[in-house]
């Protein structure tokens, strides 16, 4: 992805019951603003505890991922920025498409940008005045967008520029 000021990433770094040793470590390692996805959220219920209690699992990274947050938000640029998984309003959890009808109810989170996750379905929208931006998925494939391809975006935060970068998933053939 080249030289970036910051990484952000909007939840569901790893699958549900698959804790990844090697994600979080990375994520921890450059620094990346990380909040909880709906991913994070089974794993770290009662329902994921077998999975978490795994021999595999790094208990002190999946205690790190726990003190995540479900919100992120900064100024860069003096613009607001703000970063949640689904929705910036409760309860979390709807699955907003591009082609939903809720997605104008991003522009009410107060913000110049609003990045979200949940869907893995690529988008960069501006609703009167929010840019809404969901990088599809690097981990996840879903996004019929992209070709069901891997996917990360990048933006410039003084043009208000999104630039989505596909990639192959290097574990299926």
């Amino acid at each position: 992805m080249g030289e970036v000021d910051k990484i952000l990433c909007a939840g569901d770094a790893f699958d549900q019951f698959c804790f990844s040793n090697h994600v979080i470590e990375r994520l921890q390692e450059i620094g990346a603003e990380y909040i909880l996805g709906n991913h994070e959220e089974a794993l770290l219920s009662p329902a994921g505890a077998r999975a978490a209690e795994s021999q595999q699992v790094d208990q002190e990274l999946l205690e790190w991922t726990r003190n995540r947050d479900y919100r992120f938000e900064m100024t860069i640029d003096n613009k607001r920025l703000k970063m949640f998984h689904s929705t910036p309003w409760d309860p979390r959890g709807e699955y907003i498409y591009p082609h939903s009808g809720a997605l104008k109810k991003f522009a009410e989170a107060g913000t110049h940008f609003a990045i979200y996750g949940h869907t893995h379905t690529q988008l960069a929208r501006d609703i009167n005045g929010t840019l809404v931006i969901n990088p599809g998925s690097a981990g996840h494939a879903r996004s019929h967008v992209n070709g069901r391809q891997l996917s990360f975006s990048i933006l410039d935060t003084e043009t208000d520029q999104v630039i989505f970068d596909d990639f192959s998933d290097p574990s299926k053939p």
